[in-house]
C-alpha cells in the first residue's frame, strides 16, 4: 500500500518539464467488506490511469458508485491507494513522506466539496476558513497580508463586496455563494489543479452556469488545471477538454469531450447520452436499452462489468475484461466490440 506524499522541489519540477501535470497508472482501491474467516473486497476503482495536463479541464463523468468520488479522495490523499501510483509534475507520490512534501502537495491540489451546506462551517464566519488556509499553506504572508489575499480570492470568484461577504457566517450565504467561496479557499492556496467533486450537483439549475463560468475563467485567468467529477453529460460537455467515462470501477472510454460525445464507441456512453432529457422529446419512462442488473464490483469475475445491461455483448465479454484500446484519435475506449474510426492505426493499448 503507498503513501501519499510528494516532493515540492525545484529539482522535482525540473526532473520532468514535459511530464503531464497530474497522472496516475493503474490507480487501485479496494475496501474490505465483513468480518471473519471469509471477508470480501469491493472493488471501488481499478487499474484506472488518467492525466491532467497544465491549464486543462477534465471530466470524469459516470453514474453514482462508479468510481469518481474514489478517485477524487485518492488523489487528494484521504484513501491510499491499494495498487497502482500517482504521479504529480512526474514525481511518485509515494517516493516522498515529509510532512512539508505533503503540505506542498496538498496546496497545489486542493479539493472543492460537493455539499456546500456542510464543507463550511457554521461556528465561523466566512473568513475563518480562507484565513487559516492562508495561514497553513503561506506561512510568509504576514496577517495584512493574509487579508488582503482573502479580499481578493473572494472577489476572484464573483463575490463583493468581498470584506462584507467575508464577515457574514455560512447560513447568510446562498448555495451559490457557499460553493464559491469553497472555490475561494481552494484558491487562496494559488493552486495548480482543483479537485472539484460534483460541485453543482446540490445547486440549482439556474446558477449552475455561474459555477462553470467560474472554472473556465480561473483556467484562463489563474493557469488552474479542474479534474470535474460529474454525473452531468451536459454540464461536463459545456466546461470539459477531455471526458473521461468511468463505469463500476473502470474507465470504460476517453477522448475530446466533443469526439466522445459526437462518436461514442462504449454501449455505456451511449447509455448515458440517451439518459439526458430532451426537452423536445415525449415524455420516456426509461432509457432504451437500460436492462440488466446493477454492477457487480464486490469480488468480480474476469469479464466486462457492463455486460450485464450491454445489448452488444458477445461470448468474449464474459470471460476477458476489456482494456483501453486507441480507436480514434486520443478516443480510446474499452470495449471488446466497438470499431476504430477510419483511418485509425490496428489496435493500441492506451493509458490515457
Amino acid at each position: 500500500m503507498t503513501e501519499l506524499s510528494v516532493s515540492a522541489t525545484d529539482a522535482d519540477t525540473a526532473a520532468a518539464p514535459t511530464a503531464p501535470l497530474l497522472e496516475t497508472k493503474n490507480l487501485t482501491r479496494h475496501f474490505r467488506i465483513g468480518r471473519g474467516f471469509s471477508p470480501k473486497m469491493l472493488h471501488a476503482v481499478d487499474d484506472v490511469s488518467i492525466t491532467v495536463d497544465r491549464q486543462e479541464i477534465v471530466a470524469l463523468a459516470g453514474e453514482s458508485g462508479s468510481g469518481k468520488s474514489t478517485i477524487a479522495r485518492l488523489l487528494a490523499g484521504v484513501y491510499k491507494p491499494t495498487g497502482g501510483e500517482i504521479y504529480y509534475q512526474g514525481r511518485a507520490l509515494s517516493s516522498m513522506r515529509s510532512r512539508r512534501d505533503q503540505l506542498a502537495y496538498r496546496s497545489d491540489v486542493p479539493m472543492v466539496f460537493q455539499d456546500p451546506f456542510s464543507s463550511l462551517n457554521p461556528a465561523f464566519r466566512v473568513s475563518h476558513g480562507i484565513l487559516r488556509s492562508l495561514k497553513l499553506h503561506r506561512p510568509d504572508l504576514t496577517r495584512a497580508q493574509r487579508s488582503e489575499e482573502a479580499e481578493r480570492v473572494v472577489e476572484a470568484v464573483g463575490l463583493t463586496p468581498s470584506a462584507e461577504i467575508m464577515h457574514r457566517y455560512p447560513y447568510e450565504l446562498s448555495g451559490g455563494q457557499r460553493q464559491r467561496i469553497g472555490f475561494a479557499q481552494a484558491l487562496a492556496h494559488k493552486p495548480k489543479l482543483i479537485l472539484a467533486d460534483e460541485p453543482v450537483s446540490m445547486l440549482d439549475v439556474s446558477i449552475r452556469i455561474g459555477l462553470l463560468n467560474l472554472m473556465a475563467e480561473l483556467r484562463s485567468s489563474a493557469g488552474v488545471s479542474f479534474l470535474y467529477i460529474t454525473h452531468d453529460i451536459a454540464s461536463a460537455r459545456y466546461v470539459a477538454d477531455r471526458l473521461v467515462i468511468m463505469y463500476a470501477g473502470h474507465i470504460v472510454e476517453s477522448g475530446p469531450t466533443e469526439e466522445v460525445l459526437a462518436n461514442p464507441k462504449h454501449p455505456y456512453t451511449d447509455l448515458l447520452l440517451g439518459a439526458v432529457p430532451d426537452p423536445r422529446a415525449p415524455l420516456s419512462l426509461g432509457v432504451e436499452g437500460d436492462t440488466g442488473e446493477p454492477p457487480k464490483v464486490i469480488d468480480p469475475t474476469p469479464g466486462c462489468r457492463f455486460r450485464w445491461r450491454c445489448p452488444l455483448v458477445v461470448d468474449e465479454c464474459h470471460h476477458t475484461t476489456p482494456t483501453l484500446r486507441r480507436l480514434g484519435d486520443g478516443h480510446n475506449a474499452a470495449c471488446h466490440v466497438a470499431q476504430p474510426a477510419l483511418g485509425t492505426p490496428p489496435d493500441q493499448p492506451s493509458q490515457r
